[in-house]
Order: structure tokens, then sequence, then C-alpha cells
């Protein structure tokens, strides 16, 4: 029966402007950011600091590697940078397990390993205060810098809100493909963020409800930044690759408001259990970009998106089709899953009646009443200059500043979480993953911690010499597993022999 847990995580690029001044380098700027929240931590921070060795951003789940000569430079995130620009490729393990890094031009959160959506929820908002808190520093500085949690700047860029999510190897790619295209393209009326502006540059008159999906091109594909593709093929587990496989999920809004991002990760996680299942609803949409454009234009939620066997769906019955898969095969006994399918319905109810009823839950429709509501009070058209700087304001990390954050303490935005979670959720690991033991070696090993990534810890072990750790299997390493054996490391070299590492059989690096 399907459960909503799965190894997930989230990756957030940040928007970042410097007060007036335009020409600011935005590589210097993201460095900056990124090094304001490590220095005052103590924590290292520099391109090497990343372990790169097991990356391999150029494999294609279709069975193959992009040559080289072919891949734009974007994609080559596991070679070493030798130009002007690598002194600004900061590097972070924050405390919790996360990354904290520069990704083209932007500084970037890229949450610790979880598995409830519910911890998604917790981690991604502690990503938020990461960037809060890096702002804060740098207001003192002589250059401020201020960071948005949204996805374009409405000048024709474009910045990603990712998601992952580990599957079973066995699943074949192409049924991975044919369940979530449709899904995917139907996703974002329960977790669209919204955008003023139609077309890239946001040249056309008007509110859609995806602030991304103008910029995709293309249906499957490798790349991020140019032909974007509705589902990535990036084939780079970060675990054991006979197990598993990482679904690199570009095609999403950067949500704030709580239920959104609970509903956009807990009901992909289940849709994915479909596919893994070979129960997924066999959907096909005639022209998969121009359904996803036009779901996007549409307000009303009633556009008929042509499918191959002559027949038309509304997103909305598209989405309710796959949710009533996901009802049938669910496991009623788990919460979290039965907390996911109400939400889902709840969201699905308020679509097909009133979406203004959700303005509490979904942020293109919190941001629409908003702007609705300043437009008719001044009576301006959706061209005008002052809806376009209220939507950028909406994703200000600023609780003092941004909108929704204001919208939230006045109890207009629903809370799935507290204060006191997300604050500890900052500085501590998540229970049920490898992101423990990551933790701990950012916490207490200091220089002995030479590099680490996802899935290896590089460490500089005393008598073992430099030794890779290898740490393929997510759900080791986990508090459960390692708490009271690593309580009184203070080296590498205790850690390895707290996790009872013979020195003979070590591998250095």
């Amino acid at each position: 029966m399907l459960r909503v847990g799965r190894v997930m995580g989230a990756e957030t690029e940040f928007g970042l402007s410097q007060p007036g001044n335009p020409r600011a380098n935005p590589m210097r700027d993201s460095a900056r950011v990124v090094d304001a929240y490590a220095g005052p931590r103590g924590l290292k921070s520099s391109q090497n600091f990343w372990d790169f060795a097991t990356e391999s951003p150029l494999a294609d789940a279709r069975g193959f590697f992009m040559n080289i000569a072919d891949a734009d430079v974007s994609q080559l995130t596991h070679l070493p940078q030798d130009d002007v620009e690598a002194q600004y490729l900061a590097n972070v393990v924050t405390e919790n397990g996360a990354r904290y890094y520069v990704d083209h031009a932007h500084p970037e959160y890229s949450s610790p390993e979880v598995l409830t959506p519910r911890d998604i929820v917790t981690f991604d908002r502690a990503g938020d205060l990461v960037a809060l808190e890096s702002v804060r520093t740098l207001e003192k500085s002589a250059e401020p810098v201020n960071l948005y949690k949204n996805n374009t700047d409405s000048k024709g860029a474009s910045y990603g809100t990712h998601e992952n999510y580990l599957v079973d190897r066995s699943t074949d790619f192409d049924d991975l493909v044919a369940g979530l295209v449709p899904f995917f393209v139907t996703r974002q009326i329960l977790c669209g963020s919204g955008r003023v502006g139609i077309g890239r540059e946001g040249e056309g008159k008007g509110f859609q409800i995806s602030s991304r999906a103008d910029f995709f091109e293309a249906e499957v594909g490798l790349e991020t930044t140019l032909r974007r593709p509705i589902v990535n093929t990036r084939d780079e587990p970060h675990a054991d690759p006979a197990k598993y496989r990482r679904l690199h999920v570009i095609i999403g809004d950067a949500t704030l408001a709580e239920p959104a991002t609970f509903v956009r990760f807990g009901s992909t996680s289940l849709v994915l259990g479909l596919i893994e299942a070979g129960l997924a609803p066999r959907i096909e949409l005639a022209d998969a970009l121009q359904s996803l454009w036009d779901v996007s234009h549409d307000l009303s939620l009633t556009t008929p998106l042509p499918l191959t066997d002559g027949t038309t769906a509304t997103a909305l019955e598209i989405q309710e089709t796959f949710y009533s898969a996901c009802l049938e095969h669910a496991d009623p006994d788990d919460a979290e899953t039965s907390q996911v399918l109400a939400e889902w319905r709840r969201f699905l109810d308020g679509l097909s009646t009133d979406p203004k009823t959700l303005a509490d839950s979904i942020d293109w429709v919190a941001k629409w009443v908003l702007l609705e509501s300043y437009r008719t009070r001044e009576d301006i058209d959706w061209d005008h200059p002052k809806l376009a700087l209220i939507d950028v304001q909406y994703h200000d990390v600023r609780p003092e500043k941004g909108l929704f954050h204001k919208l939230e303490r006045a109890g207009r935005i629903r809370r799935m979480t507290t204060d006191a979670e997300i604050e500890a959720a900052v500085t501590n690991a998540p229970d049920g993953t490898r992101a423990f033991l990551r933790s701990v070696a950012v916490s207490r090993l200091g220089e002995d911690l030479v590099a680490a990534s996802w899935d290896s810890l590089v460490l500089n072990a005393g008598a073992f010499g430099v030794v890779r750790l290898p740490m393929d299997e997510p759900l080791k390493g986990t508090r459960e597993l390692l708490a009271e054996r690593v309580e009184r490391i203070e080296t590498a070299e205790d850690l390895l022999k707290a996790l009872g590492v013979d020195r003979l059989s070590v591998k250095n690096d």
C-alpha cells in the first residue's frame, strides 16, 4: 500500500539584489551571502570543501552520458572551476547537514535529506532562516544584499526551486516520464507561486499561476538552466546506484505557504509510489508544453487540454484522477499519508468551487487576492509597474518587508510548523537519514573534516590517514543508530573508531 514517506529534499536558489547598485556582480554577492552565514559560525566555506569526486551531472537516465563537448558550462558542476569566477564558488555544509553554496550566480540552500513532507516543510523553512541570517549580517556592511525566495526577476531570467526524491532503481524511466508529465503539467494549480506578467519577460498583461511555466521548452531532457524540461533526466543518485534513482525535479515554484509545500512534496511522493507499483493513471497530453503554459495562464482552471486519444481534460480533472488513484491504494493507517490526501482533497475542492477560499494555503491564490485588492483600490491594470514590485516584495525573506510574512503573522496564511521547530531545524539534523552523521562531522570535527558531500565525508583521521568515508545508504548514519556511539568524539579518528572502522580496511583518499 502507498505511503508518503521516502528520502526527499528541497533546493532553493534565492534571487538577490544589492540596493542602489544594479551593476553589482551577482557571483561576488552570492559568495558574500554564503560567507556571511558561514563566517560567524566558524563553518568552512570554499570551492574545494564540497567533495565532487562522486558527482556525475552528465549521466542521463535514458542510458547514456552527454558528451562533455555538447554540455553547457552550467552543467559541469563536477569539474573544478579555474576561471576568474572560481573565487566566488563558496560551499558550506551547515550544522543541520544542508548545503549552502553559490550556484549559477545565486546563493542556494539545499535541505538535508528527510523522510516525510512534514519534515520538508520544516527544513525548507529552516533554509529561509539561513538566508535571513545572511541578510542580517550583510546589513551591517557597506554593501547590503536582499534575498527573495522566488523564481524570476521579471526581466527574462529564471532560477530554480528543485525537488529530489529517491525512487526504486528497478522502475523503468519511461514509466516515470509517462506518469509524471501529466501530473507535473497540472500540479501547478496546487502549488504555483503566481506571477505578474505573461511570457518570459512578463511582456504580456495579466497574472498567471506559475512563476516558472513560461521558461520550459522541452518535455524530457538533461539540462536545468536552458531548454528546461518538464521531466529532468539527470541520473545522479548520490546514493547506491544499484538500489536508488534520484528523481531531480526542476519544474516547481518556490512555495512559501506551508500547506502548498506539504502538498507539493506529498502528492508527488504518492504519485511516484503509484508509478513504482505500476498503478499510475494513463493520461497522455497531445502537447505537454502547450498544456503547461495554458494551465498557468488560465485562472479559471477550465481550459480543456487535448489528449492523444482525441478527448480533453482540465487540469482539475487530471489532478482528480491522480488523487483518486492515490486514495484507492493508500495505506489508511499511515497518519501522514492520510494528512497529505486530506490536504490534497481540500485543495481540489476549493479550486473547483472558489479558488480564493484557498488564499490561506496556496501562494498563487494568496498573491492573486492581494494584487487584485490593490489593483481595484488603485484602479490600475495588470501592466502597472507597482504590481510587479508587489509581486517581488511578496517573496522578500525579511519578515518586516516580505508581504508573505506579513500575511502569515496576521493569521491569513495557515501554519503547520512553529517558530521553535524551524529555529531548531537550523542547527539540528533530521533524525532518520545520514544527514545526522554529516551534521556531527561538521559540528564536531573542525579541521579534521577535509570535504563533504551528500554521499561521502573526506577525513584527515590521524593514524588512518586521509580517508573518504562513503555514505551510499541514506538510511544509515542516523541519530537512532549513531547518537550514543558518537556522543564523545572529538576527532576524525575518534569517529572512525566509533563506527567500527578497521584501519587496515580503509581506502586512503
